[in-house]
């Protein structure tokens, strides 16, 4: 969890091996100064846990939950249904189907039970749409993330350096 106050995003693995991709989120919710804690709980081995844990974040002021599961990723649905919480799902590359398994997964919630869906190993991408969430009360966040655009977008332009002696289209086909 970064910073001292009560976190803000909620973040469930189904397992412990997810815990290098949940890593990747780290750096995003520093940067914008988001607050957040991870925890570990399975829809199929500890579906209790999974469901107290969605249940009681509202109360203790968490806004928004990710759930990272991989294979048949039943954690993002077991976690929308017991919250009225914004859920993000991240489906994990976890098994022999690359991931597609569980981005179907994820992608195929019930009506009523609403999830949003990240690309396969997209934690970075629920991480920002979770700080985009935060964003819609928080307007230092909304001033943060133009920023972060800013900066990804000058490192696209940068990298067109790397080009050289490669056809490219002439100065000022951008303007």
């Amino acid at each position: 969890m970064t910073e001292s106050h009560a976190p803000e995003v909620g973040m469930l693995l189904g397992s412990k091996s997810d815990l290098p991709l949940a890593r990747k989120a780290e750096d995003i919710f520093a940067f914008f100064g988001v607050s957040w804690e991870i925890t570990i709980a399975s829809a199929h081995r500890t579906p209790e846990d999974a469901s107290r844990y969605a249940g009681n974040a509202a109360g203790r002021g968490i806004r928004v939950l990710i759930a990272a599961a991989g294979l048949s990723a039943a954690l993002p649905g077991v976690v929308a249904a017991h919250t009225s919480l914004p859920v993000i799902g991240v489906p994990v590359n976890a098994g022999s189907l690359g991931g597609i398994d569980a981005l179907l997964s994820v992608a195929q919630m019930p009506p009523g039970v609403p999830v949003a869906s990240m690309g396969v190993d997209g934690i970075k991408n629920a991480a920002l749409f979770a700080v985009r969430i935060l964003a819609l009360t928080r307007p230092e966040l909304a001033e943060k993330l133009s920023a972060w655009s800013k900066k990804e977008g000058e490192g696209v332009r940068a990298s067109r350096q790397e080009l050289e002696g490669l056809p490219t289209p002439p100065d000022g086909a951008f303007q």
